[in-house]
């Protein structure tokens, strides 16, 4: 138990100082919101855990967080194995999510790309095509940041280097997201 008590301690210490985060999750929400009322698409995506932040993220929009609401426009790019494992054996791993948004992303939409680390090729390579076609970036890191970051409208970088603390405050995060937008539909 004193890993549990450790675990708690950490993320209680992280938890207040997330607030450092708030103008980065305030521009987040304006943008997805100005994406949305221009009818345009979230897509999503991030690796391993981050993976599952995205799917439950999308599903989220999509299907209702705490109120019933008009069905929101999101995608999670990591669900369709097929087309995941025919980029990476045909293009290159680093290129499962660019070649998604070349294919279904256009300049009224917003991707959503989660990275505890924020070095991943495959995220930094998604969000390169993402600017390149005009598409808001929206970038949950950790401490580090967004490898090429300097181009996403908002960076919501989790002052942390710990990756389990990471994720548990992406978590954190996209539920204020889902009612931040809620609150306003």
């Amino acid at each position: 138990m004193t890993l549990l008590k450790k675990n708690i301690a950490e993320l209680a210490t992280l938890l207040k100082d997330l607030d450092t985060c708030a103008p980065a999750i305030e521009k987040a929400v304006k943008t997805i919101k100005g994406v949305l009322k221009k009818n345009g698409k979230i897509l999503i995506f991030g690796n391993g855990g981050s993976a599952a932040d995205a799917n439950h993220f999308a599903a989220e929009l999509v299907c209702r967080f705490e109120k019933n609401r008009k069905a929101l426009p999101a995608i999670s790019l990591n669900t369709d194995t097929s087309v995941l494992t025919a980029i990476g054996n045909d293009f290159a791993y680093k290129n499962i999510f660019a070649r998604q948004i070349e294919a279904l992303g256009s300049g009224g939409d917003a991707v959503v790309a989660i990275s505890t680390s924020g070095k991943s090729d495959n995220i930094v390579e998604a969000c390169r095509i993402a600017q390149r076609k005009k598409i808001k970036i929206i970038a949950l890191t950790g401490m580090a940041g967004l490898r090429g970051g300097k181009t996403a409208n908002a960076v919501i970088a989790v002052p942390s280097r710990k990756t389990a603390r990471i994720q548990e405050a992406h978590a954190l995060i996209l539920h204020t997201l889902c009612g931040l937008l809620e609150n306003d539909m």
